[in-house]
């Protein structure tokens, strides 16, 4: 059995967590829960009913002293990479929680790197390449030709177009849409229902549909 903690207790790890325990994830019937870590200080009560016990937080777990697989159960972008660089323990490594009924139309051209969360009823075409540390939370679609950077987060019901390349640490809202063809940097923040129709501008806000910038730092 691989041993798997959950990083972060909150209502993203509870949702991990009850898919794994639900065997809804590939592979997790091979997969055991041990605990949780998270940098808040849970002491007082450390049980949680679906994450297991507190294992602590980053200096316990660049501590560990056996193989463990972690996966980081963060929904804000920049969180997702902020904590994965701080961990630097060797014996760490990060699978790819996968939904049993995830879809790939052609699997010969699909490519994807480590740390993924990829929850139920997602999709995704054909030459569709994803990084690292992204999450796809349920009922997203990738286009054909699309290309997913690292620690992107696609919100429930997401919809990317196809030919759409992805920067690192975007957030896509719920059922917030991308045209086909378009090239994203970074931290962009898409709202919920928008529609994204032309090239954004890097750590920008947007809003409506079609999209307008609302906020830009």
């Amino acid at each position: 059995m691989k041993k798997i903690a959950i990083y972060g207790v909150g209502g993203l790890g509870h949702e991990v967590a009850a898919a794994i325990r639900n065997g809804w994830i590939r592979d997790s019937v091979n997969w055991e829960i041990i605990g949780y870590f998270d940098d808040r200080d849970f002491s007082a009560n450390p049980s949680d009913r679906l994450c297991g016990d507190w294992l602590g937080g980053i200096d316990q777990l660049n501590d560990w002293e056996e193989p463990i697989g972690v996966l980081l159960c963060f929904g804000n972008p920049r969180t997702r990479l902020a904590v994965a660089d701080k961990i630097k323990n060797p014996l760490v490594d990060f699978p790819n929680s996968i939904a049993s009924n995830f879809r790939i139309s052609d699997p010969e051209s699909f490519s994807i790197g480590k740390g993924n969360i990829i929850q139920g009823d997602c999709k995704v075409t054909t030459n569709v390449l994803i990084g690292d540390f992204n999450l796809f939370n349920g009922n997203v679609v990738l286009g054909h030709d699309t290309t997913v950077g690292n620690g992107n987060v696609f919100m429930p019901g997401c919809k990317i177009s196809g030919d759409v390349r992805l920067g690192d640490s975007n957030l896509f809202g719920t059922m917030s849409f991308v045209m086909q063809g378009l090239k994203i940097g970074s931290e962009i923040t898409l709202s919920p229902l928008s529609a994204l129709l032309t090239k954004p501008r890097n750590g920008s806000t947007y809003i409506g549909n079609p999209a307008k910038i609302f906020k830009s730092f």
